[in-house]
């Protein structure tokens, strides 16, 4: 049995991932800001597209994932970052986490579509990400 102490900190960590968003993230709705002028009629979180991309243009087949640095692995320096607690398995989830985007990615590619990953980091730059997304869309 875990000692009282414990079971708490373990309870507070549960409700703090319960809280972590998959959808509407704030870098999402900023990249969804981005597109609206140019690129309108996308679609959110279709479930019938592998991978249930954050935003899709059925008709063009493009498909658009908007990644946390971190909980996605990019190799900038937020993704770079490691938690020092319970290290080996945040190594493992967000190695599980790369290997299902890639996954998606290949199943997408396979189907005919065009994917994009769009970073978290990328927002920094709103101009260079909006030249990125008007290349993709075309």
């Amino acid at each position: 049995m875990m000692p009282a102490g414990e079971y708490n900190a373990v309870s507070q960590r549960s409700a703090i991932m319960r809280a972590v968003k998959s959808r509407d993230t704030a870098p999402e709705r900023a990249v969804r800001k981005i597109l609206w002028p140019f690129a309108p009629r996308y679609r959110l979180h279709r479930q019938d597209i592998p991978g249930n991309p954050d935003i899709a243009y059925v008709g063009k087949r493009l498909a658009i994932f908007v990644h946390g640095c971190f909980w996605h692995g990019h190799d900038c320096r937020r993704g770079a970052r490691m938690p020092k607690a319970n290290a080996a398995y945040w190594q493992a989830k967000i190695a599980r986490n790369r290997a299902r985007d890639a996954a998606h990615r290949e199943k997408l590619g396979a189907q005919g579509w065009r994917v994009l990953v769009v970073w978290e980091c990328e927002l920094k730059d709103p101009d260079a990400l909006e030249r990125k997304l008007r290349a993709f869309v075309g």
